[in-house]
């Protein structure tokens, strides 16, 4: 139903609050259907706020932001989809072990993602978000450094 959603009716995601509501709702389905769920969404948020210089918020499409040092690098929606920026060669790498899959919107970039659909998932999820903050964290102090000896 997401994708449907997404691909279908895409463009009500710029109407103000519309992308929140929706997801709120979502998050309100799953607390009925899949509350498991909800738990292995709040065992990802707290493995990314113990990563130093991250913080959550919401994101504008809905679900949660995953951040360092206020650059994006990873949200979840509430019906389990997890979104991450990865580079390039590693999206490559891991998309041949087909556990992850092309963004659903950006298929052409480093994002990637990876829908949570049971309890071990978590744990894999957790490995790539790991990766995705080592390369945020990398990409953010080379440009430290660039902006320093210019």
């Amino acid at each position: 139903m997401f994708s449907f959603i997404v691909k279908r009716v895409g463009f009500l995601k710029d109407i103000p609050l519309f992308a929140i509501i929706f997801d709120s709702l979502m998050k309100l389905w799953m607390f009925f259907t899949k509350p498991e769920l909800l738990d292995w969404i709040d065992n990802l948020e707290e493995n990314v706020t113990r990563m130093p210089g991250t913080t959550i918020g919401i994101h504008k499409y809905g679900g949660t932001e995953f951040n360092y040092m206020g650059k994006e690098f990873a949200h979840v929606h509430s019906n389990g989809l997890l979104d991450i920026l990865l580079n390039k060669e590693l999206k490559q790498s891991l998309m041949t072990e087909g556990k992850i899959k092309d963004h659903h919107v950006f298929k052409n970039s480093g994002w990637i993602s990876f829908y949570l659909q049971n309890k071990q998932d978590v744990g894999y999820a957790c490995y790539l978000l790991n990766r995705a903050y080592d390369y945020i964290k990398q990409k953010q102090t080379s440009n430290k450094s660039r902006i320093l000896y210019s």
